[in-house]
């Protein structure tokens, strides 16, 4: 992952976190719990950011090797 592909993921952060607080917003008072601030969003985004990128990433890696060997498995019938 490049060091541009980090940058633009920072504009991200913060509009999830913002996307993330507006509808916890919504939500809560029916749940019967408490609204969060700003602060708290951002933390609770990047909490599930760092637990899900991981998952993200082992699915692109057996994503590529499916397509990867498919591909190369499909070639070799063609001969």
């Amino acid at each position: 992952m490049g060091y541009f592909k980090i940058l633009a993921a920072i504009p991200g952060f913060f509009l999830s976190s913002l996307f993330f607080m507006l509808l916890w917003g919504v939500i809560a008072p029916k749940m019967g719990w408490q609204g969060i601030d700003y602060p708290m969003a951002m933390l609770m985004t990047i909490t599930l950011w760092i637990a899900v990128a991981p998952l993200a990433a082992a699915a692109g890696r057996a994503g590529s090797w499916w397509h990867w060997h498919r591909h190369h498995r499909y070639a070799k019938h063609q001969d």
